[in-house]
């Protein structure tokens, strides 16, 4: 893997300083996780790089992997407010929002905010929500505030959605419409445990969230978004990104015009801004200053996985969205 050729600057070199000094407190938080969850260290990065870039995290496996359990965790190490939701066909928007009541004292009717004012909400199995739901989540997480009668309140920061979902059952579930899908940062896939790691769940006790101590505090965590934001990210790796993006669109530019039947609709402007902050939180849990293009390639397929619509012709040939995007990878000059 090619990286840039230019020495460390000065203040590359110091922004290394800073990291070393302030990152430690990441090692913490992983190990915190790993007291109550045996492996899925790529989804606990996954969700630190959701953390860090303040991205909202899709979560899709089948059930008894953890998922649930990490971002209790997770919620338990951090000293936010944390709210879970589970997501039902019958759930209504004020379930979710909250809604105007009447108040016999005042004999008027107040606004009683719901569990979204949170710092962290969770939403479980988040495609069993009927498209009512799915609108007021949306603005939610769009623009950071709800709308509740006729007053709109701001949300707690930070926030972010870290929602699960599992791909297997199909009844009594509401396949999230793309809009939505394109404003969570990154779609991570979980899978089953090693055989090793399995094994090892049978010699621990029942795992408990509520043991783990406060890690990382509010303040410590705006330090932290605000260094992955000085991560440096050179001229060159941003051609990439942008490079790696509009293959999405036009597969045929970068000698893929195989693919151009396949894909119906390529990765929005988001999806560059994605790609960025997500490699420079990858990078910065690397420990490194600055992004290079295997940070890029680290978080793609979670970046891109849901943000790219296949043809009927790519489906009817089992064509998956990964491998187009692992495709994409291989056919775009790296710098």
């Amino acid at each position: 893997m090619n990286r840039p050729a230019e020495p460390v600057a000065p203040d590359l070199r110091a922004l290394l300083d800073t990291i070393r000094s302030e990152t430690t407190v990441l090692q913490e938080l992983r190990d915190s996780l790993s007291q109550v969850v045996v492996g899925q260290r790529r989804m606990m990065d996954r969700l630190l790089i959701g953390l860090l870039s303040g991205g909202h995290v899709l979560l899709e496996g089948v059930p008894g992997l953890a998922k649930t359990l990490t971002v209790r965790a997770l919620a338990q190490s951090l000293g936010l407010s944390f709210s879970r939701l589970q997501f039902t066909p019958d759930l209504l928007p004020a379930d979710l929002t909250g809604a105007m009541v009447y108040d016999p004292r005042s004999q008027s009717f107040v606004s009683r905010k719901g569990p979204v004012f949170a710092h962290l909400v969770l939403a479980d199995e988040v495609n069993r929500a009927p498209a009512k739901v799915q609108s007021a989540l949306l603005e939610a997480m769009q623009e950071k505030q709800v709308t509740i009668g006729d007053e709109t309140y701001p949300l707690p920061q930070p926030f972010l959605v870290m929602a699960t979902q599992n791909p297997v059952e199909q009844e009594g579930t509401y396949p999230l419409p793309e809009a939505q899908q394109d404003r969570f940062m990154l779609h991570v896939e979980v899978d089953y445990p090693t055989r090793e790691e399995e094994r090892a769940l049978l010699d621990r006790p029942p795992p408990d969230p509520a043991t783990l101590g406060t890690i990382l505090e509010a303040e410590g965590l705006t330090r932290l978004k605000a260094l992955a934001r000085r991560i440096h990210c050179d001229a060159r790796i941003k051609d990439y990104i942008i490079d790696v993006v509009w293959a999405t669109r036009r597969p045929g530019d970068v000698g893929l015009s195989n693919m151009e039947g396949l894909i119906e609709l390529g990765a929005s402007p988001r999806a560059t801004l994605a790609l960025e902050a997500g490699a420079r939180a990858h990078a910065l849990l690397q420990g490194r200053p600055a992004v290079f293009p295997e940070d890029v390639k680290a978080v793609g397929l979670n970046v891109l996985r849901h943000r790219i619509k296949r043809t009927f012709e790519a489906e009817a040939e089992n064509v998956a969205v990964a491998d187009l995007v692992r495709r994409i990878f291989d056919a775009v000059r790296v710098p």
